[in-house]
């Protein structure tokens, strides 16, 4: 099964974070959209997506969307990859036995990101690292806030796609 594509209702689930909060996807959507970002720690192509990421969560904070990301590791190693990476953004710690929340998606592939509206519509569906998926998000993040997009490529950063497949 391939990862759920856009205009599909995203499933709702409840996961704990890293720091033990509780998360309820309904109870967040109620603020805003969310953006699921799944991923494993020993996968290269999430090693190298994630610091973009994290350019869009201090680009943007909290106001208006909240990028989640869904480890597929345990807390311990979860923990080492955001230290690693630089990720500050709330991280869910799906559970490693049977990974009900990567499967309700339909993940064969991580990263994956998913673009949630507030009524539960997925709005962007993207797996492995998709640059013109990344920027529609960035695009999006900013329209929330009534703003310009933020730059989070730098100058002469060679930013190449990792499409899943």
């Amino acid at each position: 099964m391939a990862a759920l594509t856009v205009g599909t209702k995203a499933p709702d689930f409840e996961l704990r974070a890293i720091d033990g909060r509780r998360f309820v996807l309904r109870e967040e959507l109620a603020k805003g959209e969310v953006v699921l970002a799944f991923f494993k720690v020993s996968c290269p192509t999430c090693q190298y997506a994630f610091p973009f990421l994290e350019r869009l969560e201090r680009a943007y904070g909290h106001t208006g969307v909240r990028i989640i990301g869904v480890s597929q590791n345990d807390p311990k190693q979860t923990a080492a990859f955001n230290k690693e990476f630089g990720v500050t953004f709330p991280v869910l710690l799906d559970e490693t036995d049977t990974y009900p929340v990567s499967n309700a998606y339909g993940l064969t592939n991580v990263p994956t990101l998913f673009w949630i509206a507030q009524d539960g519509e997925i709005e962007v569906s993207s797996a492995g690292w998709v640059k013109a998926d990344f920027e529609e998000i960035n695009r999006k993040m900013a329209e929330t806030r009534n703003i310009p997009a933020a730059p989070v490529f730098k100058p002469g950063e060679d930013v190449r796609d990792f499409r899943a497949g």
